[in-house]
């Protein structure tokens, strides 16, 4: 497995390093548990501090959103694009009657499967995120629809976006949307060394969630979330300069974003 499949066993092993922490925010045991099971090189991972930093802080600021999102809508529906390894489902401990799907490539889906066992309320789609035809998985929704795009749009092209948020347009009437974006000036300029060493390659960014509405007009900004805001709660420095707009603006955002 090389590219952007690759990554999701950086993210994966960020998480599980951080759960042995003392005071650690989140404690992924599923992801200590894979991690423990798997048999791969996690050196560049563990070297790679400002990729793990960045991991935790979006998984704080993330699990806060979906937990909320579940805690106001028990029969809601969670659309995960891009899931890898990511054990959230597992982590918030979501209720059976939230339905959550997890999608992803065959081959990455291939992996999930070795170590997680999903079926009934939560659920795997092996297929691109491209692929018009995973929308027809999804069953009706009760309930309000969350879908979450994290750490992925990074490594696409803004058409791949744009006919991403197409198909989440046309299957639900209403919807809102997580998805983590990175700034045209980080995309140029930074390397994350274990993202690197997969040979993934960040292509796309966009400096504010706003421009999304222009991308895609039937969805509306709700507003942008600084990963600053995560870094905050691990980093207590933070709180001193993650005020200054060069350090907010050049932190990852999780863009929220509602359709209808």
């Amino acid at each position: 497995m090389h590219g952007v499949p690759e990554t999701m066993l950086q993210t994966l092993y960020a998480r599980a390093a951080y759960s042995k922490k003392r005071n650690a925010k989140f404690c992924d045991d599923k992801a200590v548990e894979i991690v423990s099971h798997m048999d791969y090189d996690f050196s560049m991972a563990k070297k790679d501090a400002m990729m793990s930093k960045g991991v935790i802080a979006r998984t704080v600021l993330l699990d806060r959103m979906v937990g909320d999102f579940i805690r106001e809508n028990p029969k809601g529906t969670v659309v995960n694009i891009g899931c890898g390894l990511d054990t959230r489902v597992y982590r918030l401990k979501t209720p059976p009657s939230v339905r959550w799907y997890n999608l992803d490539l065959p081959e990455t889906i291939e992996v999930r499967r070795l170590f997680l066992s999903e079926d009934g309320p939560v659920s795997m789609i092996a297929k691109s995120a491209m692929d018009e035809s995973w929308a027809e998985e999804i069953k009706d929704p009760e309930g309000r629809v969350l879908v979450i795009l994290e750490g992925l749009v990074m490594y696409l092209w803004e058409e791949d976006v744009k006919k991403i948020l197409s198909i989440i347009g046309r299957r639900f009437g209403q919807a809102e949307v997580i998805m983590e974006t990175m700034n045209p000036w980080v995309i140029k300029n930074m390397k994350e060394k274990s993202i690197e060493a997969t040979k993934a390659r960040f292509t796309w960014g966009i400096w504010s969630g706003k421009e999304l509405e222009h991308i895609s007009p039937k969805y509306t900004w709700v507003r942008d979330v600084s990963l600053v805001e995560g870094m905050k709660a691990i980093m207590p420095v933070y709180h001193l300069f993650g005020w200054i707009p060069v350090v907010r603006n050049i932190s990852n955002k999780l863009v929220v974003l509602r359709k209808g």
